[in-house]
């Protein structure tokens, strides 16, 4: 009896930091390149997102560097951690890659290597994916995130055809937060800020809706996802392929066990 086809290898992209900046007082970006970068293959979506490895600090891995294959061969022990990370740029003539980390201080994972990151590092990355980018029949965008979701919502923007309208409503720590956000569309921006107790949902419920012909970006803190979700389908009747939801992060929660519950909540939905 033949055996199964032999799994086809997908090494993961390796690239170098080429520097870093600092947009605000809890955003960094990082700007890496190198000869792996020919391995990057770009798609056609403003949430385009990487995964980015950690590897497990002692740890000798297989060369080329295959995350699957890693996960099988090694104890789960020694499996590397990935971060989930929107491109927030791609340019291939320039040969650069950049993502941009949200940093608390020490908390974390991603973000600490973002602050330690130096001209040279090593960065892995695996991807990408990608679901969203922005209707051009849409009547207008209704755009909502925090700080996870501003680089999928300002590489939207900078998709956005001219003229076009949109709501953008961000939730961010305090005013130290904002970023330039460059749109040929006619976009309405409100920032909000956790710092004075802004809220997120009942600014987006306030707006005065403009017609259905609404496509919606939704992203971020579970939360307000969720609540947004049953605001959009169950008051709004928005159709379910006119918006993009996904809870990025849950308060309280490390990325691992959000994951996991997710899934759960992905199979008990399944099997109801």
């Amino acid at each position: 009896m033949a055996g199964a086809p032999a799994r086809k290898a997908r090494p993961a992209v390796r690239l170098e930091v080429l520097r870093k900046e600092s947009l605000t007082p809890h955003m960094i970006r990082i700007v890496a390149g190198g000869a792996g970068l020919r391995d990057f293959r770009p798609n056609e979506f403003t949430d385009a997102y990487v995964k980015v490895i950690f590897k497990v600090p002692g740890v000798e891995y297989p060369e080329p560097f295959d995350v699957q294959r890693i996960r099988e061969e090694l104890p789960r022990e020694h499996a590397p951690r990935m971060r989930t990370y929107t491109v927030r740029g791609y340019d291939e003539a320039a040969g650069e890659l950049v993502l941009d980390f949200v940093v608390h201080g020490d908390e974390g994972l991603a973000g600490p290597w973002a602050q330690r990151a130096q001209p040279g590092d090593e960065l892995l990355l695996a991807g990408p994916g990608g679901a969203y980018a922005p209707s051009a029949e849409a009547g207008w965008h209704l755009l909502v995130g925090d700080e996870s979701a501003l680089p999928a919502i300002a590489t939207a923007l900078e998709a956005l055809p001219a003229g076009v309208p949109a709501h953008v409503f961000l939730l961010v720590s305090d005013q130290a937060e904002h970023q330039p956000l460059a749109t040929k569309a006619d976009a309405q921006v409100r920032w909000l800020h956790r710092s004075r107790g802004d809220d997120l949902v009942a600014a987006v419920k306030a707006l005065p809706w403009p017609s259905d012909d609404v496509h919606a970006f939704v992203h971020g803190e579970a939360g307000f996802v969720r609540d947004l979700r049953r605001y959009l389908f169950d008051e709004r009747g928005v159709a379910r392929d006119s918006v993009s939801l996904s809870g990025y992060w849950r308060e309280g929660k490390t990325d691992e066990a959000w994951r996991e519950e997710k899934a759960a909540e992905r199979k008990a939905l399944e099997s109801a």
